[in-house]
């Protein structure tokens, strides 16, 4: 042993006890993680996949909460201690020297005799009693506050904090990316290794709901037939001739020409609805009935969510004759999924400029833009983007209350009908789902300029999509590998499944999977264990089980 001196034993001493204090703090803080026991349950029931959705919801919300500190704490705050005499304050509103008077009007809707349900058409879109509120940018019409000792410039931190929380939400998400990047490089290896990692250590121990490991059975032997798919594909592009490649090729370029074209023809219906939209909104609210205002207000909002609802599925339909590989199918689905959900909020932001900065007198030329129809047309784009974010939380609350409960109730109490059979119970789509609060999020980055509460409005919409779909009558919607949706669909439960990794028959199963293998049986094995067809399980595909002593 080195001789240490009291100091150097001092130093170690420390170190070791700051190492240990750093431990328990965290595991303190764990205690404190939002929802943390229900994350931890979800996992241990539905598994990680499900789980990492979960997780990334809950991400959104503190991201959005912080964002909303920062727009408060910047924004808010100052202006809320002087409006109510808490500090010794006053504002500072400096005249345009440069703009005319008439580009500064701001009129505020006139009151009187208003109708009750005027309020909540005015709280669905935003216009009304909210449009003058704290909610859009067309309020914050403060040049500064003074304090005592210094001038507070408002427009000057309102820009900053949109630039803070715009590179704190990159930096996190950057931060987050890294490590999924990391294990993506650990299992982007070789085809032997990954068969290697989906025979040994493709079980998820943390699943502890029968029909989620057999979900889990299923899925591990539907991602091994998509390997063999893939190899096979490779050797089937490798024998291709010459007539054979133009032939593929021809068809990729005519079929995506019907995606562009599906693209534009979604993107046209979106351009001419927020035309509609807006040449019509200025009516009267006592001149239209409810419904048709309510109609007009969120016919952008209507028609974006059909093209995001429609788009998906054609999709999935022209992606089966392009002839790419199982994998690149998924891929590629998802990307035209993304930049569909995307782009259609950049074609209504496009709409809306274009609407704005069009008008056939002097006022375009005096203001740059249509002053009479929109005196504050940053408010405008802030109203859009707020009934963008209430109407996608209407329609996951409406799905999930109107459309997969009462299927999740008909398929359990009526599972004797051959038809509910059939239909069977609702899937839980990762990726849909994944894609649908990455949609909301984009929402609110865009709108969080022209409606600065914006942010607060997302974090309670994703604590409200949280419990909906944590709910316990919405737990044992079944997970589904997003393989299997182009491979086959899944197994219904059966007793003839082994329950857990502790099964005896799953452990068979795994042996046999880890003899096919040494052997060079790999191909045989799953060909031989593919699902059959089982009329009990209205034709869906069955497991067989491993019957003990044969492998």
């Amino acid at each position: 042993m080195k001789y240490l001196s009291e100091w150097d034993q001092w130093k170690r001493y420390s170190s070791k006890s700051w190492k240990r204090f750093i431990e328990k703090a965290r595991e303190m803080t764990t205690h404190l993680e939002l929802w943390r026991e229900d994350i931890r349950s979800i996992e241990g029931k539905f598994g990680t996949g499900i789980q990492s959705y979960f997780s990334f919801l809950r991400f959104l919300v503190l991201l959005n909460l912080v964002i909303f500190l920062i727009i408060f704490m910047v924004i808010l705050l100052p202006v809320l201690l002087t409006r109510y005499k808490i500090t010794n304050s006053s504002f500072i509103l400096i005249p345009s020297q440069d703009v005319d008077i008439q580009c500064t009007v701001y009129p505020i809707s006139s009151s009187g005799l208003i109708y009750f349900y005027s309020y909540v058409i005015d709280l669905l879109s935003g216009t009304g009693f909210l449009e003058d509120t704290y909610l859009f940018y067309g309020h914050y019409t403060i040049d500064g506050v003074k304090f005592q000792n210094f001038t507070y410039d408002l427009p000057l931190a309102y820009l900053l904090s949109t630039i803070a929380y715009l590179a704190l939400s990159l930096v996190w998400i950057v931060k987050r990316s890294v490590e999924g990047f990391k294990i993506n490089l650990i299992r982007s290896e070789e085809h032997f290794q990954s068969y290697c990692n989906k025979v040994f250590a493709g079980w998820d121990f943390c699943i502890t709901n029968r029909s989620m490991a057999d979900l889990k059975h299923s899925s591990l032997r539907y991602e091994l037939r998509a390997d063999l798919e893939e190899e096979r594909i490779r050797q089937k592009i490798a024998e291709r001739t010459s007539e054979e490649t133009i032939r593929i090729y021809s068809l990729r370029l005519f079929l995506n020409c019907i995606v562009l074209a599906v693209l534009a023809a979604c993107f046209y219906a979106i351009y001419k609805a927020t035309i509609f939209s807006q040449e019509h909104m200025k009516k009267e609210i006592d001149k239209m009935v409810f419904g048709e205002n309510l109609l007009i207000l969120y016919l952008p909002s209507i028609v974006i969510t059909l093209a995001n609802f429609i788009t998906p599925i054609i999709f999935a339909k022209i992606i089966h004759y392009e002839d790419y590989s199982p994998g690149f199918e998924i891929r590629l689905t998802i990307l035209r999924c993304v930049f569909m959900r995307l782009a259609t909020i950049c074609v209504l932001v496009f709409t809306l400029g274009s609407k704005i900065t069009s008008c056939d007198n002097y006022l375009c030329e005096l203001c740059g833009y249509n002053q009479k129809l929109y005196p504050c047309w940053e408010t405008q784009v802030g109203q859009e983007m707020y009934k963008l974010m209430i109407f996608d939380l209407i329609i996951i609350l409406a799905v999930t209350l109107f459309v997969d409960f009462p299927r999740k109730i008909l398929v359990t109490y009526c599972s004797s009908w051959k038809l509910f059979q059939c239909w069977g119970e609702q899937e839980f789509a990762i990726p849909d789902n994944v894609l649908g609060i990455v949609y909301g999020q984009t929402i609110c980055w865009i709108g969080a300029f022209f409606s600065p509460l914006l942010p607060a409005i997302a974090t309670l919409k994703f604590i409200i999509i949280f419990y909906v779909k944590e709910h316990p009558v919405l737990q044992s919607l079944r997970a589904i590998h997003q393989l299997q949706h182009h491979l086959g669909s899944g197994p219904q439960n059966s007793e003839h499944l082994p329950q857990l990794a502790a099964d005896a028959g799953l452990r068979h199963h795994f042996g046999s999977l880890r003899s096919a293998f040494f052997h060079d049986h790999l191909p045989h094995y799953v060909l031989l264990h593919r699902p059959g067809r089982s009329a009990q399980a209205g034709g869906r595909p069955a497991p067989r089980a491993a019957e003990p002593g044969k492998s």
